[in-house]
């Protein structure tokens, strides 16, 4: 076991304040602040952590992403937490892209401020009008980082299969998650990721919020799933953080054992 191989990782259960970016900050700065002091390598945050579902006024939060801390906006603050605290962070928010169209935009920063990558949300979640307010991404994000390759998505992906497969048989170890994910759905964020997890014989990580915005509540049950399908930490719905260390060797041992992509037979799988 290589020491890459062992990763602490801690989800930040927050509240997200509808429009309230200044205060979601401070509070964040804190959780992340605490996460780090616990020995945190990964710090995930959920998604659209600073304005929640604010969109109708994204104009006014969106700010262009930013490659270092010494860049002006949001981004550039968010890469700041990371550098201040040595962390490895992600977690979405809203970003004026270069076409000048808003994006759910997933960065993730080094332990040096430096941009790793970012990834836009590819599916858009009608339930909540984001496609009424953002563009799609375009194209998944698979991150070669120190304990291996990492795929990155955002909540209403998770119902969306092919997309992890895809990272899968690029060699992902870990997949990264931060969602707003509500009432009633509980179950099917829970199976979900336990599915995403088995089927891709892989970690996933996945942060949801708590609270309350717009007369939706948020259930938290954030969790870290292994490739067994194990639940190794899950939150209730009170804001927490949950910190867990993984060896991400596991994923070899479990994809020798059960060898799923030797098995495959992609030429019958064509409609």
């Amino acid at each position: 076991m290589s020491s890459n191989s062992q990763l602490t990782i801690t989800l930040v259960q927050m509240d997200c304040r509808l429009g309230e970016p200044d205060e979601n900050f401070a509070r964040a700065a804190a959780f992340v602040a605490e996460a780090a002091r616990r020995g945190s390598q990964l710090v995930v945050l959920p998604e659209l952590w600073s304005t929640a579902y604010d969109l109708e006024h994204g104009e006014r939060h969106a700010a262009p992403l930013a490659r270092s801390p010494e860049a002006e906006g949001w981004f550039g603050r968010f890469a700041g937490l990371a550098r201040d605290h040595g962390v490895w962070l992600c977690g979405s928010l809203l970003e004026r892209g270069e076409d000048g169209r808003l994006y759910n935009c997933m960065p993730c920063y080094r332990p040096d401020g430096s941009l790793a990558g970012a990834y836009r949300k590819i599916h858009l979640f009608r339930l909540m009008e984001e496609e009424v307010y953002l563009a799609p991404g375009p194209e998944p994000v698979l991150l070669e980082l120190p304990w291996g390759k990492t795929g990155l998505a955002i909540c209403y992906d998770l119902r969306f299969p092919e997309l992890f497969r895809r990272y899968a048989l690029a060699g992902a170890r870990l997949l990264i998650l931060p969602a707003e994910w509500p009432h009633p759905r509980r179950e099917h964020w829970r199976t979900l990721l336990r599915a995403r997890a088995i089927e891709n014989q892989c970690f996933v990580a996945a942060c949801n919020r708590v609270g309350h915005s717009k007369g939706t509540d948020f259930f938290g049950a954030s969790a870290v799933i292994d490739p067994w399908g194990a639940t190794l930490v899950e939150g209730g719905e009170i804001e927490t953080l949950l910190t867990v260390t993984v060896n991400l060797d596991l994923v070899d041992a479990v994809r020798k054992r059960i060898p799923v992509f030797a098995d495959r037979r992609p030429e019958l799988y064509a409609l």
